[in-house]
């Protein structure tokens, strides 16, 4: 397994600029300005992959290829300083779709940022892990690294489906085992929990470099709705039904504000934030959010 039902061909080609970076950096550098996976003397060599479009020239096994007629890659194991993990919301909200994408939801949406993750951080060396929290309490996948382990995470995500809240904090407990000083979370979902919020301040509190992407509906940024309508809400089943083309006004000032307190409040933690909408490709957030300077322009 290698991801491409994730990730589109055009998305995965133009990962190749993209790399994960913080403002906790080891040696006077950020994250993602170093090579953990070369060769050279004092390194371990881990094992062989097969090459994929972006691996260096000189990381290719020619000795190999001359044998067997195939590139390989050459992989060597050396400490990293970054470990970078996804925690993915699988509350029942997360299952919203959009007219704009049919069949394309949140929940669809984080697979695929999630699985870009893992392959920035696998292009550069670095270990990563996996959360997902919601109805089903917490599943971790913890931090590893090689293409192996990135298959392992691909595998979960496969399996996550969206439903139920957000699980009680005690539920959550593991997560401080696993989660490590210094260490770079990113968090997608759709920040409408308190809990969720409450979560990254704490995270970031506690010294963990935390980034998040809140991915929402075309129809939540545009409300284009027309005559009567029902509104329901997936996780409290609460339902609100009135006339959509009088509400929009009030809806999109009140939704604007409420984005821009939530994304004021995750600054003040030191949260870097952007917002995902469901009907972009899915690298364009990534690269508001991981763009040169964004770190210390936080």
């Amino acid at each position: 397994m290698s991801g491409p039902d994730f990730i589109p061909a055009a998305v995965r080609a133009r990962l190749r600029d993209l790399r994960l970076e913080g403002r906790r950096a080891t040696g006077g550098h950020g994250f993602g300005q170093h090579r953990s996976r070369s060769r050279g003397a004092g390194l371990e060599f881990a094992q062989y992959r097969a090459y994929e479009p972006g691996d260096e020239l000189r990381q290719v096994d020619w000795k190999l290829y001359a044998r067997s007629d195939r590139f390989f890659v050459r992989e060597a194991e050396r400490d990293s300083p970054l470990t970078a993990w996804v925690l993915v919301d699988t509350s029942a909200s997360m299952a919203q779709t959009d007219a704009a994408r049919p069949g394309w939801s949140r929940l669809d949406l984080a697979r695929g940022l999630a699985a870009c993750v893992f392959e920035l951080a696998l292009r550069q060396g670095d270990q990563f892990g996996l959360a997902a929290v919601g109805g089903d309490g917490l599943r971790l996948v913890p931090a590893g690294a090689g293409p192996r382990h990135r298959d392992r995470c691909l595998l979960e995500l496969h399996g996550l489906r969206a439903g139920g809240t957000w699980p009680a904090e005690s539920t959550l407990r593991p997560l401080w085992e696993r989660l490590g000083a210094g260490h770079l979370v990113l968090v997608l979902g759709d920040d409408f929990d308190e809990a969720s919020v409450a979560l990254m301040e704490k995270l970031a509190a506690a010294r963990r470099e935390v980034l998040n992407l809140q991915l929402l509906t075309a129809e939540e940024r545009d409300f284009p709705f027309r005559g009567g309508h029902r509104f329901r809400d997936p996780e409290t089943g609460q339902e609100l039904v009135g006339d959509a083309p009088a509400a929009r006004a009030s809806f999109l000032a009140e939704f604007g504000a409420a984005r821009r307190a939530l994304h004021a409040r995750l600054a003040a933690a030191g949260i870097r934030s952007e917002t995902a909408w469901l009907d972009e490709p899915m690298d364009l957030p990534l690269r508001r959010l991981l763009a040169p300077g964004a770190a210390e322009r936080a």
